[in-house]
């Protein structure tokens, strides 16, 4: 049985070849990864869905766009990744959920702080940090501070 580390890096190495996959405009590759009933959250314009146009083959969909991961954590079967595009003054954060070595769910924010919480199956919050005023969490979003504008924040309990 895998250790929660191996786990953990077996998933990361996974949404990581994702993301070279649709950087690469390797559908093959995309299709082996995903599930094909993914499901899928989003939040933020709906002009910024390029990763659904990308996943989706939509022939209106802006190639120029990559996403490029600056920071990926992964917590047992969730792996957040999040990166910006500073020429377009997006910030993104995509919690992925694996199951049995596919991506099942996505859940997509743009130009959205994020704050990841973890609770155990009692339904008790996780507290990671401690400090006055703020949510236990175990992971925070850093890059939506580099597109140049306030955003909305949103707290992820998983």
């Amino acid at each position: 049985m895998a250790s929660g580390s191996d786990a953990d890096s077996s998933n990361t190495r996974l949404v990581v070849a994702l993301y070279d996959a649709l950087n690469s405009g390797d559908s093959n590759a995309v299709v082996k990864i995903v599930a094909a009933d993914l499901e899928w959250w989003f939040h933020g314009p709906p002009s910024h869905q390029f990763l659904m146009r990308m996943l989706t083959g939509d022939s209106a969909a802006d190639n120029s766009f990559r996403f490029v991961p600056q920071s990926i954590a992964a917590f047992g079967s969730t792996v957040i990744v999040e990166g910006c595009d500073s020429a377009r003054n997006i910030a993104w954060v995509h919690a992925w959920t694996v199951t049995d070595g596919m991506i099942t769910q996505i859940r997509e924010y743009f130009n959205t702080a994020l704050t990841v919480t973890r609770i155990h199956d009692s339904g008790e919050i996780v507290p990671a940090r401690s400090g006055a005023g703020r949510l236990p969490c175990v992971w925070e979003s850093s890059v939506s501070g580099r597109v140049g504008k306030s955003v909305p924040g949103l707290v992820l309990a998983i």
